[in-house]
């Protein structure tokens, strides 16, 4: 089930958040397991499982990493076990900050390619608000296009991860 059809909003990677929460309450009331503890069992599994949904639906919603990511999904754009383009410009961006953070030996060598790596993740960050600010706006071709702008942050972004999990195992030893 989609859940932005679950909650009757239109899909979007910046839905009204006082909205998604009003729907989410609404919703929890009206599947409350306890409201129906004297219906049949099929009755009850079927509640059970629509205000199972209801909190899956509003942890991912209410979350913007997992929102985007969901979104992704729902478009094909992240499938299991795929491997991402990433542009060669960026991979050997990568590639240099991974031989440089190998040869660190001091915490101010570690500062500044640590804020590096923030300034690209910034970088990051402000073209994902860039591509998902209208979205909603957009004909079906834009968002196509759009949607594969933004999938292409999410894999860098993802890649950019990796390289903080090292510095910080680097900084532990320093």
């Amino acid at each position: 089930m989609n859940y932005f059809e679950f909650y009757g909003i239109p899909e979007s990677f910046t839905p009204d958040v006082a909205l998604l929460k009003k729907k989410f309450y609404a919703l929890s009331k009206q599947y409350h397991p306890d409201f129906y503890a004297n219906e049949d069992e099929a009755k009850q599994q079927e509640i059970l499982e629509l205000s199972t949904i209801n909190n899956k639906a509003w942890q991912t919603l209410s979350d913007p990493y997992k929102r985007l990511e969901y979104i992704l999904k729902a478009h094909e754009l992240l499938l299991e076990g795929a491997k991402p383009q990433l542009p060669s410009d960026f991979l050997m961006e990568m590639m240099d900050i991974n031989e440089r953070l190998m040869e660190i030996d001091d915490a101010e060598q570690l500062g500044h390619l640590t804020a590096e790596v923030l300034a690209i993740e910034g970088d990051i960050e402000e073209s994902i608000a860039r591509f998902t600010a209208g979205y909603e706006g957009l004909d079906d071709t834009a968002k196509e296009e759009r949607l594969n702008e933004i999938a292409d942050c999410y894999y860098r972004q993802k890649y950019l991860l990796r390289i903080k999990e090292s510095l910080n195992t680097f900084a532990s030893r320093i």
